[in-house]
């Protein structure tokens, strides 16, 4: 088993349980470049996302592959989401590892108003 598919299995396991709780979901993707976040309601629609590609992201970092970068797509993220009326959502890591870009992020969203 090579780490894309253990990480898809992990990332599995999780969704089953967060369609089990029946709650909007923060699902998180990155690259070595940058980093993906979208709300996506129980029903499977996209209702608000946020990436290092976004302009207003890009103004505050020039790399969107470091720590920094995932904090303003955290920020990003949680107003839009607070705009929409969602304070509590659920944190789908996709299998990656709850650390650095992963962590900032989750860090990041959670002090500017969301809970996980």
């Amino acid at each position: 088993m090579n780490t894309k598919m253990a990480r898809m299995r992990r990332a599995k396991k999780t969704r089953a349980k967060i369609k089990e709780l029946n709650m909007p979901r923060l699902s998180v993707n990155r690259t070595p470049r940058h980093i993906y976040v979208q709300l996506i309601m129980p029903n499977g629609s996209v209702v608000a996302s946020a990436s290092t590609l976004n302009a207003e992201v890009k103004k505050e970092c020039a790399y969107g592959g470091n720590i920094k970068a995932a904090e303003a797509v955290g920020k990003d993220i949680a107003s839009k989401v607070k705009a929409l009326g969602i304070t509590k959502v659920s944190f789908d890591r996709a299998g990656f590892r709850y650390h650095g870009r992963i962590k900032s992020l989750a860090d990041s969203a959670r002090s500017h108003g969301l809970e996980f």
